[in-house]
C-alpha cells in the first residue's frame, strides 16, 4: 500500500460497515421509509426539465495536477512541468491535453473542459466539501451531490432498483458526511472489495468464505426455525418481515447479484477499460446507470502527489486515460452519454510550482486557488473549455467557475431546482444550494456549455 491509500484509508469513515448493517440499509432502501418516502414526494415542486438520468461522478480523491492534465502549460518551463512538458492535440481544433491521455484526446468532441475551477481552500477536508456541496463548512453539514441526487431521483421518484440509488465504488470518502442532515437514508452504499477481482466481493452481498450453497442453507434453516410466523400468517408485521427478507435474499443470489458481477462482459470489454481498480471501477459504473442507478461515484485514490510526483504520473495517467476513455466511448456506443452526466474532479488541484527541495524531492503541493475539472454527457456540450488559467496555471485569468456553479448546472440538467427548497427530516428552512443572495461567490451557471 503507498503512502497515498495509506492516508484514504486513515481518513475514510471511523469503521467499515458490517455486512448485517450494509444489507439492513439496502432493503431499507429499496423497501422505503415512511418518513423518506414523505420528503421524497415533497421534493416534486416544480423543476427544471430534465436532461440527464445519472451521473458517474469520478472523484480523484486528492487532487489532480490541472497543467499535467487538462491544461497544459508546455511553455511555463521546468520548474513548473518537470518532465511532463509535451502536448498532443485532440480530435478537437484548438484544444490541447497531456501527451499521457492519448486515449481521452480522442474523445474531446464528448467532455468540456473547465480551466477555471476555484475556492482558494487548501485543507483536504474542507475542500472536498466545498466542491461536493458547494458550501462552506459550518455547523450543519448539508448533502453532498450524490445523497441531494438520491433524495430527489430516487426510490420516491420512480426508481425501481433492488441495489440504492446512490452508489460508491469501491470505499468511501471518508471527508465528511455526504448525508448530512438528510439521514440514514441517503448516505451512500459502498461496495468495498475490488472489482478487477473475480469474484467481485460487494460489501453486504458476497461474504467472504460462504459459499452460496451455505447461504441458501441458512436461509432454510431459518425458515424452519420460524414457527411463530407459520402461527400467525396473516400478521402484518411477518408479512412486512418477509418482504423485506425476499428483497434482502434477492440482492444477494438475484438480478442485483449478476449486476455486480463485471464477469458477465466480454474478457475484450474488460481489457479495453483497463484491467485494475479504476478500469474495472469504471465499468461497473457503466453497468449500474445502464441499470438506471441514478448515481454512481468513483472514489479514485493516489493523487496527494507531495513527493513522487511525477514518477507516480507515469503510472497512473495510462490508467486514467484508459479507463475514462472507454467510458465514454462505452457510453456513446450504448446510447447512455446523452442522459449521463460524467464529472471528473478532485477537492482541488496541485501547485504549479514543482517542490524539488526536500524532503519533497519533486512534489506538487495542495493548489485551490485554481485547478481543473471535466464534464460530459447529460446535456454537457463536447469538444469546448470553459475558462482560462493564467500563463504558468497559477491563477484564475477569465471565467472563474465555482463548485456551485457546477453543481448547479449538474443539477439544472438533472431537472432539479438549485434555488429551491431541500426537504429534510429536521424541517429546516434549507435551500438545495446557496446562491449570490446568500452571499455565496459566484461566475453564473454553465450556460456556454448547457
Amino acid at each position: 500500500m503507498n503512502s497515498e491509500d495509506a492516508e484514504m484509508d486513515a481518513q475514510s469513515s471511523p469503521r467499515a460497515l458490517s455486512r448485517r448493517e450494509a444489507l439492513t440499509r439496502t432493503v431499507l432502501g429499496a423497501a422505503g421509509v415512511a418518513l423518506g418516502g414523505r420528503l421524497g414526494r415533497r421534493a416534486c415542486a416544480a423543476v427544471p426539465q430534465a436532461r440527464a438520468k445519472s451521473v458517474i461522478q469520478i472523484w480523484m480523491w486528492g487532487g489532480p495536477c490541472h497543467i499535467d492534465t487538462f491544461d497544459p502549460k508546455p511553455n511555463a518551463g521546468y520548474d513548473y512541468c518537470g518532465p511532463l512538458d509535451k502536448t498532443i492535440p485532440t480530435n478537437v481544433d484548438g484544444i490541447q491535453i497531456n501527451e499521457h491521455l492519448p486515449l481521452l484526446a480522442q474523445q474531446a468532441d464528448k467532455y468540456a473542459i473547465i480551466r477555471s475551477m476555484t475556492h482558494g481552500n487548501n485543507g483536504h477536508e474542507t475542500a472536498s466539501y466545498l466542491v461536493q456541496t458547494g458550501r462552506k463548512p459550518g455547523r450543519l453539514v448539508y448533502p453532498c451531490v450524490g445523497a441531494v441526487v438520491a433524495l430527489f431521483k430516487g426510490y420516491d421518484h420512480g426508481y425501481k432498483g433492488l441495489v440504492p440509488p446512490y452508489i460508491v465504488l469501491t470505499r468511501p470518502q471518508g471527508r465528511f458526511s455526504e448525508a448530512g442532515f438528510l439521514g440514514q437514508r441517503y448516505k451512500p452504499f459502498s461496495t468495498g472489495g475490488d472489482p478487477n477481482r473475480d469474484p467481485f466481493a460487494v460489501e453486504g452481498i458476497v461474504a467472504p468464505g460462504i459459499s452460496d450453497k451455505r447461504q441458501r442453507d441458512r436461509r432454510k434453516l431459518l425458515e424452519a426455525l420460524d414457527s411463530l410466523g407459520r402461527a400467525m400468517p396473516g400478521n402484518p408485521h411477518f408479512n412486512d418481515f418477509d418482504r423485506c427478507s425476499a428483497k434482502a435474499y434477492g440482492v444477494m443470489f438475484g438480478d442485483a447479484r449478476k449486476l455486480f458481477d463485471p464477469s458477465q462482459e466480454k474478457d475484450e470489454v474488460r481489457e479495453r477499460y483497463g484491467r485494475n481498480t479504476f478500469g474495472q471501477s469504471c465499468l461497473m459504473a457503466r453497468r449500474l446507470v445502464e441499470h438506471g442507478v441514478p448515481y454512481v461515484t468513483i472514489n479514485y485514490g493516489g493523487w496527494d502527489t507531495h513527493k513522487q510526483h511525477f514518477e507516480t504520473m507515469r503510472r497512473k495517467l495510462p490508467e486514467l486515460d484508459r479507463g475514462m476513455a472507454t467510458l465514454l466511448q462505452d457510453l456513446a456506443d450504448r446510447g447512455l452519454l446523452d442522459s449521463t452526466i460524467v464529472w471528473w474532479s478532485g477537492e482541488f488541484g496541485r501547485g504549479p510550482k514543482v517542490q524539488w527541495n526536500p524532503p519533497w524531492n519533486g512534489g506538487r503541493s495542495h493548489y485551490g486557488k485554481c485547478f481543473a475539472a471535466v464534464v460530459a454527457g447529460g446535456g454537457f456540450k463536447g469538444g469546448r473549455v470553459v475558462g482560462a488559467s493564467s500563463e504558468k496555471g497559477t491563477e484564475v485569468a477569465e471565467r472563474p467557475v465555482y463548485p456551485v456553479d457546477l453543481i448547479g448546472s449538474m443539477y439544472e440538467l438533472l431537472g432539479i431546482d438549485p434555488d429551491g427548497p431541500m426537504p429534510n427530516p429536521r424541517g429546516l428552512d434549507a435551500k438545495v444550494l446557496p446562491s449570490a443572495e446568500d452571499g455565496e461567490k459566484t461566475g453564473g451557471r454553465l450556460r456556454e456549455i448547457m
